[in-house]
């Protein structure tokens, strides 16, 4: 386990994980965030999370900046991330595709 893994080893930390992964309904889940973090930490880690995903369909480092309003340093560390980090970004950018691709309207033909 690497020491950036440590953070896991805190009950606290692990409830956290463990409740949101409980949590099914979306309305729930935005309920929860908005008590536990504020607007401002919730924006940030959607914009880091579009980040990922952007860097993940091979975006430039300038239109991530431009459209998630992050740092140029902040997209290098996600990009670090998305590469040697746990797998997180990827894992969750895969499911949300999974996810879509199972709940997409049947067209007519």
């Amino acid at each position: 386990m690497s020491s950036e893994n440590t953070i896991w080893k805190d009950s606290r930390a692990t409830a956290l994980a463990e409740v949101l992964t409980l949590i099914e309904d979306q309305v729930v889940m935005q309920n929860f965030l908005r008590d536990v973090l504020t607007e401002k930490e919730i924006i940030e880690i959607g914009s880091r999370y579009k980040a990922a995903q952007m860097l993940a369909q091979g975006k430039t480092y300038a239109s991530i900046v431009e459209t998630t309003k992050l740092s140029s340093r902040t997209v290098a560390r996600i990009s670090e991330w998305l590469q040697s980090g746990t797998r997180g970004y990827d894992s969750a950018i895969k499911i949300q595709e999974q996810y879509h691709e199972h709940t997409q309207p049947a067209h007519a033909d």
